[in-house]
């Protein structure tokens, strides 16, 4: 399940920063180098939008923890 799941109990989320290690997202570069991946993903954030996606959610006052989703 993730935040932009369909159907996904809780409320609709937006990512605020997110990295893909599932194999086919760096798989034909890394090969199987997925540290390298992630070591490489901090070089092209974009901390403006990561910011931005922040305090977007973060005006609201919504409480941010899943761990109160209904069970």
């Amino acid at each position: 399940d993730n935040p932009l799941m369909e159907g996904v109990e809780g409320p609709k989320m937006i990512p605020i920063l997110g990295l893909d290690v599932w194999e086919h997202a760096y798989y034909l570069k890394y090969q199987n180098r997925r540290p390298e991946y992630i070591a490489n993903f901090w070089n092209v954030v974009n901390w403006k939008i990561v910011s931005d996606n922040y305090e977007s959610y973060a005006a609201k006052g919504e409480d941010v923890c899943w761990c109160k989703r209904k069970s």
